[in-house]
């Protein structure tokens, strides 16, 4: 037997169903405060630091999500190659 439930809400709804907090202040000031550091020519060291904050893991994520795109644009690369 398979029972389906479809549920009508906006995500601002399914938020408190689910007992979320609200975060849009929090996310208005981490976006503001990218975008003011992008826009204020900072310096690479700045963006690697942002980046290791960024990322759950540190570098370990960084470099698991480069490994990833690299395995995926590959397997893309051989694909066209097996087709021409």
């Amino acid at each position: 037997m398979k029972t389906t439930i479809e549920i009508d809400c906006t995500p601002e709804e399914a938020r408190r169903l689910a007992g979320l907090p609200d975060v849009t202040k929090v996310n208005e000031a981490y976006v503001d405060n990218l975008t003011k550091l992008v826009q204020g020519g900072a310096s690479i060291e700045q963006l690697s630091q942002l980046g290791q904050l960024i990322s759950p893991l540190g570098n370990a994520g960084l470099n698991l999500v480069q490994q990833l795109m690299q395995v995926g644009t590959g397997a893309v690369l051989n694909a066209t190659r097996k087709e021409k």
